[in-house]
């Protein structure tokens, strides 16, 4: 019989400087108990102190480290999960000082990361930011990175036995990286061959948990995981998606954003999200039953500016509509449109919103198609947005208007026939 696995029984700790509006540090507060819920952790108690700044060798002040250590005692906690990255110093005088495993928010995401890659791809980025991470820290950890990894903080590489050996992890990460490079090269091509066949690309970009896998599935009946938890999707999926003209395009599914997401991250899923920098038409989903919708809105914003990637339109499609939060107000500064992905007349309304945008980037056409260029009328209904056609018996040419992308082979084989 399958033993049910037990859920580690954690206590989340977070100090608010003199910096951090009252508002925002619930929110992260809350996020962290989302995330540690999402690595399986049960959340005990959470322990906030209010500081003029981090304590530089404990996170929290001397009393404050004194209290954790009697909670974990008291509630026989096995993990302390902190709500910033820590310095190694902090992280080794806390694990001196509190009989627990001690681990930052970073080190959770990480976890998080392991268990949701699928793709080799995924596996591998997740592995260099982990090692990444553990580099500097690994003076003073003595045998423990040795040993066997189990439970929050310890998954992906810590499952095989590592060596505390700066020279081997090196040597992993030079191979990681020459392993990834590899695979962006492969991504490359194809992505040149798409570019060639000049498909329409739409890319779903989103802050983690607002729904994108979820509308992805709906609007290009693809099986992408979806689940009500952080980072449900993490290695980018592309699927076709029919418009209500029936033009074909591509749509991508990408990783969840979020707020403080590790920088070892970030830039070790730079390739992934290179996918959005090649797409023609990017969905921002937000999560309108959020309360913290807006302060997402911004960091999505900020790491798309980050990738240099706010030129592309942009569509904000505020999602949950059905359950709404009382305060929401949109304010984004692009075409919207108010969704709930379960929705099919919704969902058939944001695809003629989309089209609308798309015939916007392209150029009109106006010809007449003899009736025996069959193959020309079938490509100007899949590859081009077919506005009307209607048949001239005495000429047996099909009169046809619509749109069609700049520089698409297509338009080339439309010269001849314009009116």
């Amino acid at each position: 019989m399958e033993q049910k696995e037990t859920k580690e029984k954690a206590i989340l700790v977070g100090c608010q400087t003199s910096g951090d509006d009252d508002l925002r540090f619930h929110y992260s507060m809350e996020e962290l108990e989302a995330l540690t819920e999402t690595a399986q952790g049960e959340v005990l108690v959470s322990v906030v102190q209010k500081r003029e700044r981090r304590h530089p060798a404990t996170y929290i002040g001397k009393g404050k480290v004194e209290e954790l250590n009697t909670l974990v005692e008291e509630l026989e906690a096995d993990i302390v999960i902190f709500n910033d990255e820590l310095s190694p110093s902090q992280k080794r005088n806390l694990a001196s000082e509190v009989n627990a495993r001690i681990i930052d928010r970073t080190q959770l995401i990480l976890d998080i990361f392991a268990q949701r890659a699928r793709s080799k791809e995924g596996k591998l980025q997740v592995e260099l930011a982990q090692l990444q991470y553990i580099l500097p820290r690994l003076a003073g950890q003595g045998v423990a990175l040795s040993r066997l990894g189990a439970g929050i903080g310890t998954r992906g590489p810590g499952e095989t036995k590592l060596e505390s050996d700066r020279r081997h992890i090196r040597r992993r990460i030079d191979d990681i990286k020459t392993q990834l490079s590899v695979i962006v090269q492969h991504r490359d091509r194809y992505r040149e061959r798409r570019k060639k066949n000049k498909a329409f690309q739409v890319a779903i970009v989103g802050y983690t948990n607002a729904g994108k896998s979820t509308l992805f599935n709906r609007l290009s009946e693809a099986d992408s995981y979806e689940e009500n938890q952080l980072f449900a999707t993490l290695d980018p999926m592309t699927r076709k998606l029919i418009l209500p003209s029936g033009f074909l395009s591509l749509i991508t599914d990408t990783v969840g954003f979020i707020q403080d997401l590790p920088t070892t991250l970030i830039a070790a899923f730079r390739s992934t999200l290179e996918e959005v920098k090649e797409a023609d038409l990017l969905l921002h989903v937000v999560d309108m039953s959020n309360p913290d919708y807006f302060h997402h809105e911004k960091t999505v914003n900020k790491l798309l500016e980050d990738l240099d990637i706010k030129e592309i339109p942009q569509l904000t499609v505020y999602n949950k509509k059905d359950i709404q939060h009382p305060d929401f107000v949109p304010t984004a500064g692009t075409p919207t449109a108010f969704i709930s992905a379960f929705n099919q007349d919704d969902r058939h309304a944001l695809k003629e919103k989309m089209e609308k945008l798309v015939m916007e980037m392209m150029d009109p056409y106006d010809v007449q198609v003899p009736s025996t260029e069959g193959k020309l009328l079938s490509q100007l209904k899949n590859e081009t947005i077919l506005r009307e056609l209607s048949f001239d018996e005495e000429g047996q040419v099909y009169r046809c208007k619509g749109y069609t992308l700049q520089d698409h082979q297509i338009t080339g084989q439309l010269q001849q026939f314009k009116k």
